[in-house]
């Protein structure tokens, strides 16, 4: 019990560190992009005005993120037996989304900018991405230790990270022009950045869209998940293992379990769930079958 009370302190604690995570990222980067952008319109730059789009659409993704945080919080209702925990998978989704719709429309401009080179001022963009890759930087910072617990979490730290880097090559940009006054690199710069986003957006976009459709998350191995079940003491068969997820950060799985001894059942399946949340899944329901009792749905 004591090991419950102080997880749940820990749960407690994380939450309100996550949260003021997101409410800091999301401060900081609108300040950030209304300046940005500012400059960009002021000095004609692609590549200060495609950052600022890419910055905006992270504040997007963070306010998406922190709203699915709190939706998964919600209490379940007897409509909604699960709360809301499956808007985190969606909201994710629908993150990855809005990231490529922004790289559609930075692409479409680069472009554009290629064909038609404006003038562009070099000092002033090199000073204003500069304070960019500090700020996302500083955010990437912010959600790098939960990262890997959340899916919507990764997607914030992947936003900030890619963002952090996007600034950097406008930096570099904004040095080679003063340099040399090659205004050519400011939309090339833009197509770079476009890049960078695709690649780091292809791997949420496929693990969200696997949740999306009640797919085994990426870090279950199902083979090993019912080798493990085989293995436990009184377990004749399993069959009918059923694993998927509830919401971005918690695992579900059913299954129908032969036993050798019914009358074993309730130590079988305290050894089933606990070894179960060894491996990352702490919603197990279970099914127990005696042999002498085929399983009439067992040819499905």
């Amino acid at each position: 019990m004591a090991h419950e009370h102080h997880h749940h302190h820990h749960h407690e604690r994380r939450i309100t560190s996550l949260n003021t995570a997101f409410i800091a990222g999301i401060v900081l980067n609108v300040l950030f992009v209304a300046v940005e952008a500012g400059m960009g319109l002021c000095y004609n730059s692609m590549g200060l005005l495609s950052d600022a789009g890419h910055n905006l659409s992270d504040v997007a993704g963070l306010l998406l993120a922190m709203l699915a945080f709190r939706l998964a919080q919600a209490r379940a209702t007897a409509r909604y037996t699960y709360g809301y925990k499956k808007s985190t998978v969606l909201i994710s989704l629908l993150n990855s989304v809005i990231l490529l719709v922004a790289v559609g429309v930075i692409v479409a401009e680069s472009v554009g900018r290629m064909l038609h080179p404006a003038p562009v001022e070099g000092p002033a963009i090199a000073w204003t991405a500069g304070v960019g890759v500090l700020i996302n930087g500083f955010t990437a910072w912010l959600f790098l230790k939960d990262k890997d617990r959340d899916l919507n979490v990764k997607g914030a730290y992947l936003h900030m990270a890619a963002d952090a880097l996007v600034s950097v090559g406008v930096v570099v940009s904004g040095v080679v022009i003063s340099l040399t006054g090659w205004t050519i690199v400011d939309p090339i710069v833009g197509l770079a950045v476009a890049a960078v986003i695709v690649v780091s957006v292809w791997s949420l976009t496929r693990d969200s869209l696997r949740l999306s459709l009640d797919g085994v998350p990426a870090g279950i191995d199902p083979g090993e998940v019912a080798e493990a079940m085989r293995k436990v003491e009184g377990v004749a068969a399993v069959h009918h293992i059923h694993i998927w997820a509830i919401s971005t950060t918690e695992n579900a799985l059913t299954a129908h379990v032969v036993m050798r001894d019914v009358a074993d059942l309730c130590a079988v399946k305290q050894a089933l769930k606990e070894r179960l949340r060894g491996l990352g899944i702490a919603h197990a329901t279970l099914e127990a079958e005696s042999s002498a009792e085929r399983c009439c749905d067992l040819h499905d």
